[in-house]
């Protein structure tokens, strides 16, 4: 049960997308994940240590941030920008689907999320 006040379907999808974005075979390489918070899912894109020690944590790197106002039941699009701030994409409408801004992120082909 999610308990970040997103509603729990969508908050799967992102889990979905995410897990989706690597191949397998790629897995020790990156990964994609999501964090989620009340009122917003964040997909970051996760490398492991470069120094091989083993003690070192993976970075994350944050790549876009979805937004959730539930007042309208609309989902809408951040980027990042090198300060690790966000800023609303005005590119791409509000969406009551998740779906359109994970789709928008990936296919896009917009270097502002996976330069």
């Amino acid at each position: 049960m999610v308990s970040s006040g997103l509603p729990e379907l969508e908050v799967a999808r992102a889990r979905r997308w995410c897990a989706g974005r690597v191949p397998a075979r790629f897995s020790t390489e990156m990964r994609v994940e999501c964090d989620v918070a009340a009122r917003h899912i964040t997909i970051v894109e996760c490398r492991p240590p470069w120094d091989g020690d083993g003690q070192t944590q993976w970075s994350r790197f944050p790549i876009a941030r979805m937004y959730f106002t539930k007042k309208t039941g609309l989902w809408t699009l951040y980027w990042r920008d090198r300060s690790l701030k966000f800023h609303q994409y005005q590119f791409l409408a509000p969406s009551p689907s998740l779906q359109v801004l994970l789709d928008h992120v990936d296919e896009s082909g917009d270097p502002i999320f996976w330069g």
